[in-house]
């Protein structure tokens, strides 16, 4: 089973983040995933698209950015510009995302959608065609290292279920409280990507974290 691992750059030592940015392209990660927070729709502010283009400057990797934003609307050309492969939206936003997810597509970019731990599944079915991926949140979204919430767990096997019974060709990916212990529960319930932040920047060695994730994956 191929897993990709994409560390959060929140994660990083921001005061050394460009020695950050390469130890993490010499990890053997797949992606790197960037947490933009408004202080609106998430109770937190991170950054904005000057630290994506930072990072695409830094590096080859496909670079997912994550919009916790309210209006995302304004913002899609920018964060396309500023070097995002992939951009996920919030289902919990109050606008339509179908015109959004394709906005992003015609773009050239790939897109994604993305559920808070209570919103079920079932609440995406009608825009999964307009998907690439669907990020599954198993922690409140908004702030770091916070406790993976395992009653989410199950949805996440929903998701498999569907998208392979219906032949969809969406990625699974999860974000939340992603650690060595957590980790093989995501990967067993049908997880593509797993987003780790705290736990690979405070791992003490990304290429080891990385390959004892590739690990747990092979075992799988």
């Amino acid at each position: 089973m191929m897993i990709k691992l994409a560390p959060s750059i929140l994660g990083a030592d921001f005061g050394h983040l460009e020695e950050e940015i390469i130890k993490t392209n010499e990890s053997g990660c797949d992606w790197i995933h960037l947490d933009i927070m408004d202080g609106h729709l998430v109770p937190n502010i991170s950054f904005g698209p000057e630290i994506v283009k930072y990072v695409k400057s830094k590096s080859d990797l496909f670079l997912d950015s994550h919009l916790m934003i309210s209006n995302p609307e304004k913002y899609l050309e920018v964060y396309a510009e500023a070097g995002s492969d992939l951009i996920v939206i919030h289902y919990e936003i109050e606008y339509d995302k179908i015109p959004l997810l394709k906005k992003i597509r015609n773009l050239g970019r790939k897109a994604g959608i993305s559920i808070n731990p209570h919103t079920p599944f079932e609440a995406i079915l009608d825009i999964l065609e307009y998907c690439d991926l669907i990020l599954i949140m198993t922690v409140h979204p908004g702030f770091a290292g916070q406790k993976f919430m395992g009653q989410v767990v199950p949805k996440i096997k929903q998701a498999r279920e569907y998208i392979d019974s219906n032949k969809l060709n969406v990625e699974i990916e999860v974000d939340g409280g992603i650690s060595m212990k957590t980790a093989e529960k995501v990967i067993d319930a049908g997880a593509d990507i797993l987003v780790a932040g705290s736990a690979f920047y405070k791992s003490g060695n990304y290429r080891e974290f990385t390959q004892k994730i590739k690990d747990l994956a092979e075992k799988s």
